[in-house]
């Protein structure tokens, strides 16, 4: 079992950099429309969002194989 690895928006960015915060913004905005929130890649803490690195990269390759 992998490590519960969650990053919070600029920090994601920092360390992928393919990734603008601008697009992260976009993508949680619209989590719920484009299947980010079903895979539980975006997780809250009171007013702090977090990503899980590991949900999310799942999320991405799944939109992949959808294409």
């Amino acid at each position: 079992m992998s490590a519960l690895i969650l990053l919070t928006v600029i920090q994601f960015k920092e360390k992928h950099s393919a990734f603008t915060n601008g697009g992260l913004r976009a993508l949680i905005f619209n989590e719920k429309s484009n299947g980010l929130a079903e895979s539980g890649a975006i997780v809250r803490i009171g007013r702090k969002v977090l990503i899980d690195e590991t949900k999310f990269f799942a999320w991405v390759e799944s939109q992949n194989k959808a294409a």
